[in-house]
């Protein structure tokens, strides 16, 4: 996940009309914005930080974990408010399956299965 998260952190930040224009979806949500793909760019990159933090030192890293999977969590829950709003729910589920939903369960998971005792 933390390889993942870089991944897209750094095409975010260095290529964000690339990021913006490769993504399926995302030109649908408003015109193109630098500085707002930037912003998220960084942000990936913590969630890199704090899951990668995890794999390597598990009860260190616990609490960067549980930071990277509210923010996950919270932007997935944004995007199932915005396709429950949307003309095609079905479809904008299908199409943030992977990238949205299922990158921000693992990380979810991972933190309430293997939240330290006393956290």
């Amino acid at each position: 996940m933390a390889l993942i998260f870089v991944a897209n952190g750094a095409v975010m930040l260095v290529a964000p009309l690339g990021w913006y224009d490769a993504v399926p979806g995302v030109p649908a949500t408003g015109p193109f914005n630098p500085h707002f793909v930037r912003d998220i760019g960084c942000v990936y990159l913590a969630c890199a930080l704090g899951c990668g933090w995890f794999a390597w030192r598990p009860a260190q890293g616990w609490p960067a974990l549980a930071l990277a999977a509210f923010w996950l969590a919270a932007h997935a829950a944004v995007h199932v408010y915005d396709a429950t709003c949307g003309a095609s729910p079905l479809a904008d589920f299908r199409r943030d399956f992977v990238g949205v939903y299922l990158f921000a369960a693992i990380p979810l998971v991972l933190a309430l299965a293997r939240r330290p005792k006393g956290a």
